[in-house]
Formats: C-alpha cells, sequence, structure tokens
C-alpha cells in the first residue's frame, strides 16, 4: 500500500524532474535535435525547448483549446450538441464523443523527423477528419498503449493504438457485446478484454475474454455496473451499486459495500497505487444525492474505507495526484488533498467560490483535470479556469474564457 509522504517523497521525486529536465537542457543548448519550433493562430513560429501541453474544454457550441502552461486560448473548434472528450492517448489527441460518433480533435502538437534531426511543431488546433462511427458514443478507456471506444447503442467495442493517429484513421479491432448497454470495456497489456453485462434496463456485471476473444471469467454480481479504472500490478476495479468488482490475477472478487445500497459510479484509479478513489452515494430513494463521503478501496486486500469530506462533490470531482494522492474538488470550492493509504486530509486549497450541483448532470458545474503535478479547475459561474500547484496547495495561475466551460481534458504535447 503506498502512503503519501508529503515532504521527502516529494522533494525528492521533485528534484529527479528537476535533474532530467537540466540534462536534457543541457544536451539541447549545443545541439538543435531537440528544438521545438511553436506557433499559434496569431504569431510566427518561434523556438522553444519543451513540449507544449494543452488543455481542452468543452463549451455550448464548440471546444476551446488552451495552452496549460499559461491558459491562452490557441485554438477554437465550433461543434454543436453536447460534446464529452477524454485524451486520445497519445499526449496530442483529444476524443470527442458527439452526437453521431466519436471524432478526433488534434490539439496542435506534432512532430517530424528531418534527417539525423526530430523538430516538433505546433500547428492551429482544430478537429480532425478522423472518426469512428457509433450509435450512442460512450466511455474512452487509455491502458497499456491501446485506447478503447464503447458504443452504447451496439455495445460494439473498437481498440486501437492511439499514437497512430498522427498518420490518419488508425486500425481498429473490434468486438461486440452479446446485447448493447450503456457499457464500458478495457483491453489489457496481453490482449484480454473485459466489457461490462448488461442491456437496455439493468447492468449486472463483467466478463473478461483471452486475447482471442474466448470467454475465461465473469461475474453477474455488480448491480449497476458502472465506470472502471485501472490500479497496480493491471488490477481492474469496476462500480457497483453495492460495491466493487476487482479483476486481479485472473480472478475476479467483489468488495461489498458497508451500506446495504453502498454505490460507487465513478473511479480514479493510478497504475502504481493499489488504491482506488471512488465516490459513494447510499441513498437509493434520492432523486439526486449529494454525498460527502468517497471511498477508498485497497485492491490488494479487498479494504473499502470511507472518508467523510464534509462537503459534497459530484462525478466531474475526482482525480489522482502524481503520487497518488486522492483529490476531490468539493462544493465548497476547495481541493481536497487525501492520503489513498490512511484516508487522512493532507491540505484543503481554496480555489472557487461555493457551489451547488445543477439538477441536470449535462449542465456545466465546476470539473477536474490533474496533469502531472498540476491540477486545472473549470468555474462555470465566472466563466474561468485556474491551475493549482498539487504540491504546495497554491493557485499559480487563473484565465477568463470566452466561454462558459463544461468538461475539461488535456494532452502533455
Amino acid at each position: 500500500m503506498i502512503r503519501i509522504d508529503p515532504t521527502p517523497r516529494r522533494l525528492t521525486l521533485a528534484a529527479s524532474v528537476a535533474t532530467c529536465a537540466a540534462l536534457l537542457a543541457g544536451c539541447s543548448s549545443t545541439d538543435d535535435s531537440t528544438a521545438i519550433e511553436t506557433a499559434t493562430p496569431s504569431a510566427k513560429p518561434s523556438q522553444v525547448r519543451a513540449a507544449t501541453p494543452r488543455l481542452a474544454l468543452t463549451y455550448d457550441g464548440g471546444i476551446l483549446v488552451l495552452d496549460a502552461e499559461t491558459l491562452s486560448v490557441v485554438g477554437e473548434s465550433e461543434l454543436d450538441g453536447f460534446n464529452r472528450i477524454n485524451p486520445a492517448g497519445d499526449e496530442r489527441h483529444v476524443i470527442v464523443s458527439t452526437e453521431d460518433g466519436f471524432r478526433v480533435l488534434d490539439t496542435g502538437t506534432w512532430s517530424e523527423a528531418h534527417g539525423d534531426h526530430a523538430h516538433h511543431y505546433t500547428a492551429a488546433p482544430a478537429l480532425t477528419d478522423i472518426a469512428f462511427d457509433a450509435d450512442k458514443p460512450g466511455h474512452v478507456v487509455r491502458h497499456a498503449g491501446r485506447t478503447v471506444l464503447f458504443d452504447d447503442g451496439t455495445g460494439r467495442v473498437a481498440s486501437f493504438d492511439p499514437t497512430t493517429l498522427e498518420d490518419g484513421a488508425p486500425r481498429t479491432s473490434t468486438f461486440t457485446t452479446p446485447v448493447a448497454h450503456h457499457g464500458v470495456a478495457v483491453e489489457l497489456a496481453d490482449g484480454r478484454l473485459i466489457t461490462t453485462l448488461g442491456d437496455e434496463k439493468t447492468r449486472t456485471g463483467i466478463v473478461v475474454y483471452d486475447a482471442a476473444r474466448t470467454e475465461i471469467a465473469r461475474s453477474e454480481q455488480c448491480p449497476g455496473v458502472h465506470g472502471e479504472a485501472v490500479a497496480a500490478d493491471e488490477t481492474v476495479v469496476f462500480g457497483c451499486q453495492d460495491g466493487l468488482l476487482i479483476y486481479r490475477d485472473g480472478a475476479i472478487t467483489k468488495v461489498t459495500s458497508p451500506d446495504p445500497y453502498g454505490r460507487i459510479g465513478n473511479q480514479a484509479g493510478f497504475e502504481d497505487s493499489p488504491v482506488v478513489l471512488g465516490d459513494y452515494k447510499s441513498d437509493p430513494d434520492a432523486e439526486l444525492e449529494r454525498p460527502q463521503r468517497v471511498s477508498l478501496t485497497d485492491t490488494t486486500t479487498g479494504e473499502l474505507r470511507l472518508v467523510d469530506l464534509g462537503t459534497s462533490y459530484t462525478f466531474r470531482s475526482l482525480g489522482r495526484g502524481p503520487f497518488g494522492e486522492a483529490l476531490i474538488l468539493g462544493t465548497d470550492g476547495a481541493l481536497h488533498v487525501i492520503d489513498p493509504a490512511t484516508g487522512a486530509v493532507i491540505r484543503r486549497v481554496p480555489v472557487i467560490d461555493p457551489w451547488t450541483e445543477p439538477e441536470q448532470w449535462q449542465s456545466p458545474r465546476p470539473a477536474l483535470f490533474v496533469q502531472g503535478f498540476t491540477a486545472y479547475v473549470t468555474d462555470p459561474a465566472t466563466d474561468r479556469v485556474h491551475a493549482v500547484d498539487i504540491e504546495n496547495g497554491q493557485v499559480t495561475a487563473t484565465a477568463k474564457l470566452p466561454h462558459t466551460p463544461d468538461e475539461i481534458t488535456g494532452v502533455r504535447g
């Protein structure tokens, strides 16, 4: 089990990262093979010596692309409808779930090799012509170098190597579940595929297929199965209305909630930690439950710990820090940082004003996205986005946006 040591462990890794960065900078000072030419829609290319991390934010009518360091807008694509976004897995593209299927957004960073030198450029972000047909685009999962798309309308699962997106539409492998449902699928490093089980009315569990798509394991002890997360040692977790299912070392085990109805529908994993962060709802009759407890589940022992935040949160509030810290954006406006091993609150960082979860889940509400050592928090009430240094608990940047933000994601560039 990982225990967060907020002082020496953080400083040690930070020093390692700084040392690596210094070494890279030293190597590039006399060799233009690592030079990066950057450009924005309104500026000529200029040389820099770093990657170009980007953020993508949806709004009613389109998608904004921001420089993740300055929070300045570097691109905008108009797109009608209610759209959802996820990283594609190659640190350049974003998968957009639209009304008509999955589309691919290029955030603008790309690379090109010239002889012995690799030059990296940025171009204007834009929606590409790459698309994946889907009746009801659903979950997007990235793991072990594969990106998996799930179509709720047909039960069709499409898997591809995201690094091939720069060459155009990638070659996909497909599989269709026996019955269409609102589900999710995960492909493991050895080609095994895990999918949810269900139909239009109910969802009951998961099934595991080998690389040849022959069933090797299943469990139907997960009413209302929803969401997934990958933990250490390629352990995969799925939420249930009464706990979790854990697939580990070829076996499926059930973790039961302490309440008869203890729904864990959204999870955040960290692939170096055995502990999975999840939401936790315990009122089966609530039209809109505003929970104040989160769940921390040790996938090696099956121990499920509940942590009372003292404030509510929503499904867009969960994230993991660079050391596996459990991060929750509360309706009190603070970012809560929790040690996943003990459940102890490391710090609370005030970021935005207190807010109330809207009645409709599609309505904009503050959202959390984590990239590296930075947590990004949107504030639809003020049309702003904030950057928070997770290590020192400080808001380091704030930007006013031209539209009201909804979902947020990003790429490292």
